[in-house]
């Protein structure tokens, strides 16, 4: 394999940049507001390092990572499906719903739950597909209308099968049996806290996206599309198939999102509390991760650490909401640094190849026949 040590380096060095310009106004932040910039944030280490905290940070950064990975399909298709997070909770609702009605062996329970899940989060963004596809209808509205569509349904129907949580006033639907139950990992040494087992779906999720997109003539087609739909058309691609196939795929891992907590939470079933959301994280997530895996992973475990270990804030009479400042300053300078870093990179490519032309053609002398 070929390394471009040059394209490597400015891939690394943006998203670095963005994160160093978020530390620098975070710091400000607290400067103004009279709050200790160096304890605050030795506490925020210090806390979020604890074994327990970081298994949290694990189970709330693979979540984060498998929304990423379904915005990231879009993306990497020029389609802005922002529907991911009413595509989770819809499917994770009719899969609790699915999933508590009966009781099988422990594996086929899961897959059946699971592929339940996918399935309604691939319809529900099939919709926004085929009015893409049929009527022209811009992804970014329809997904958002869907959206609320789907906040509507969840509410309706949870009256309908509600089921009362014990010591609480919550409801929810009925538990999903323990044969449902995704098992946890001690992965964490020193902690009492399960990594989601659904961490490994999430590793495996990541590599198919890699190959796929990377190494497939599906993934080539996908990509070009998003490149140029009329060079796409112009190599025989079907142009409205494609749209169709990125949104149906995206719908499907999106249906994915809720399951971590579905199927590993100590109630296994949809009630009021059922994280909302991550959608939108996942957007900033996929953002900062370039729509790479790895990118992705990691820039999944950063916001993950950053919310895991704001608790401590409170406690030292900090607002927690600075986390929130610092999240979403990473999302605004991430697009202007990738677009400076792009601008750079195109510069330099072309003092190289002014510099390479030049010395394979030297000027003739004056007063030399050429």
């Amino acid at each position: 394999m070929r390394f471009d040590l040059r394209r490597i380096a400015l891939a690394v060095v943006a998203p670095l940049l963005a994160i160093v310009f978020s530390l620098i106004v975070t710091a400000l932040v607290l400067v103004s507001t009279g709050d200790p910039v160096w304890s605050t944030a030795q506490a925020v280490w210090d806390y979020g390092t604890k074994p327990s905290v970081l298994a949290l940070t694990l189970n709330q950064g693979t979540v984060y990572y498998l929304s990423a990975l379904a915005v990231a399909i879009g993306f990497r298709m020029n389609l802005f499906n922002i529907g991911v997070d009413g595509q989770y909770r819809l499917a994770a609702f009719i899969a609790a719903v699915v999933g508590s009605s009966f009781s099988l062996p422990k594996p086929l329970h899961i897959l059946i739950i699971v592929v339940t899940a996918m399935l309604v989060g691939a319809m529900w963004a099939g919709i926004a597909a085929v009015l893409k596809a049929t009527r022209g209808v811009s992804e970014v509205i329809s997904t958002i209308m869907l959206n609320a569509i789907a906040t509507t349904l969840i509410a309706y129907w949870l009256r309908q099968v509600k089921f009362d949580v014990a010591g609480s006033n919550n409801i929810g639907t009925k538990p999903i049996d323990e044969s449902g139950a995704f098992p946890g990992i001690d992965l964490v040494p020193g902690s009492n806290v399960k990594v989601f087992g659904f961490i490994v779906v999430a590793v495996i999720a990541g590599i198919v996206y890699t190959v796929v997109l990377g190494r497939t003539r599906f993934g080539f087609d996908l990509r070009a599309t998003g490149r140029s739909q009329s060079a796409a058309i112009a190599s025989g691609v079907n142009v409205k198939r494609m749209v169709v196939y990125s949104l149906l795929i995206s719908g499907a891992v999106a249906g994915l999102v809720g399951m971590p907590q579905l199927l590993g939470g100590s109630t296994r079933s949809y009630s009021l509390d059922f994280p909302t959301g991550l959608g939108f994280t996942g957007i900033a997530i996929a953002l900062l991760g370039r729509n790479n895996a790895i990118g992705m992973a990691l820039a999944a475990l950063l916001f993950s650490f950053l919310d895991s270990s704001s608790i401590i804030l409170d406690f030292n009479g900090i607002s927690k909401e600075i986390v929130l400042i610092m999240q979403g300053t990473i999302v605004l300078s991430v697009v202007i640094v990738y677009e400076l870093v792009r601008r750079y990179g195109v510069a330099a490519e072309q003092r190289r190849v002014s510099s390479q032309l030049a010395d394979e053609h030297p000027p003739t002398p004056a007063g030399v026949a050429a």
